[in-house]
């Protein structure tokens, strides 16, 4: 076996399709982002806008945050020293828990190193609590809910997205005697339109299923205390488990959910994934806790966050660029070309210091593939107009469609 030419075939492949992706060596600079530098590959460094990243209220550079990250890391060390089931489980992480919970008006919730594995290791272990479980999954639900799904022994049913008619056909097919879960989520990252929760509560209640809603992109953001959608919607007592992510509004990194307390229990006893992962250190969980606190009480951030994307939208689309409509914070541009848009990010950042990564498959479906900007509290109007002034340019030299300008 020649393992060296198969590589070079898989990797190949990429690059005939224009789907390779190349990791940027950037340097965030604290209390100036999303300003940051570029270590080029000839060795030069060039100066950026970051219009790709997740942290999308800059609680990265948060003063609360990183002292509370300090602190711990001068009274505690490094790191945790341990799973929590042997040693790493510390007051940092059921002060953070405690607060998470709160957040989301549960009894409990449960720490883990990303939203990936929680909702992994979450999903997969469900079935094993509840035999014969049916989950139903919504078709363009995030890859860790899909892995997750998958690694489970239960009845996997997948409806089309948002379809609620597709949903209750699924449900009234089902065996009304089996156990039965809908997992979807509140913000789809790649369109950036919601999931329709109060109607799949009603689907949940009718059919005797449990919910599990991934508020990944929603937590920090919406709500009066950043709860998310279904904190927004009043629905946060209708959902049973709920999964977020620390790394994004939040600013830091780690992943959770929140639930009743013997739903957290049954997953923490049961989930290798999170039974034999070592885990988050002191200082990320103080960090992650003090962001929780502080956007519990600033709605301002998450109010100025909505106008730069609504300013942006608009912008873009009175140019007749192609934004994917849509009321959230997300903004996506589609190009429908993984060569194109390839093109144009690398031309937005040779030529203009703007940095946002092109969005192929199979991140989207093959067809749609896209820019998506997350603008923030901390991209300024200056920002804005240089985005827009560089994506009309490249749109004209690229020789793009249109949609009709609007007069």
């Amino acid at each position: 076996m020649d393992y060296d030419s198969r590589l070079d075939s898989a990797l190949g492949a990429l690059h005939t399709e224009g789907r390779y992706r190349v990791f940027l060596d950037i340097v965030r600079k604290q209390g100036s982002f999303p300003r940051a530098s570029w270590n080029r590959p000839d060795g030069s460094v060039q100066e950026i806008t970051v219009w790709c990243g997740n942290d999308y209220l800059g609680m990265g550079q948060n003063p609360e945050v990183l002292n509370a990250m300090h602190t711990a890391l001068d009274n505690a060390g490094a790191g945790s020293g341990g799973t929590r089931n042997i040693s790493g489980t510390t007051a940092y992480h059921n002060a953070l828990e405690s607060e998470i919970a709160d957040l989301h008006q549960k009894e409990s919730a449960l720490v883990f190193t990303s939203a990936y594995i929680a909702n992994e290791a979450s999903l997969s272990v469900l079935p094993k609590l509840f035999p014969g479980m049916i989950i139903f999954s919504d078709e363009l639900n995030h890859a860790s809910m899909i892995e997750g799904i998958k690694h489970g022994p239960c009845i996997k049913k997948i409806w089309r997205h948002n379809d609620l008619a597709h949903l209750r056909e699924l449900l009234a097919a089902a065996d009304p005697d089996a156990p039965k879960l809908i997992a979807f989520e509140s913000v789809y990252s790649m369109d950036g339109d919601f999931g329709p929760l109060r109607e799949v509560c009603d689907l949940a209640d009718e059919f005797g299923a449990l919910t599990y809603l991934d508020e990944v992109h929603a937590v920090g953001m919406y709500g009066p205390r950043g709860g998310g959608i279904s904190e927004q919607d009043h629905l946060t007592s209708r959902i049973d488990i709920i999964n977020g992510t620390l790394g994004k509004a939040y600013g830091v990194m780690g992943g959770y959910i929140a639930a009743s307390a013997k739903m957290v229990d049954a997953v923490r006893s049961y989930a290798p994934g999170f039974i034999f992962t070592t885990s988050l250190p002191p200082a990320v969980l103080a960090g992650a806790t003090a962001s929780i606190k502080y956007l519990k009480s600033h709605q301002e951030l998450r109010d100025q966050q909505q106008e730069a994307a609504k300013i942006l939208k608009m912008r873009l689309k009175a140019l007749g660029l192609p934004v994917i409509d849509s009321p959230s914070h997300i903004v996506p541009v589609h190009v429908g070309c993984p060569v194109k848009c390839k093109m144009l990010s690398d031309a937005l950042l040779n030529d203009f210091g703007i940095y946002v990564q092109p969005i192929n498959f199979p991140t989207v479906p093959r067809g749609t593939e896209r820019l998506r900007f997350t603008p923030s509290p901390v991209h300024d109007f200056g920002m804005i107009d240089d985005l827009v002034k560089a994506l009309d340019s490249l749109w004209q030299r690229c020789e793009l469609a249109r949609n009709a300008v609007a007069s």
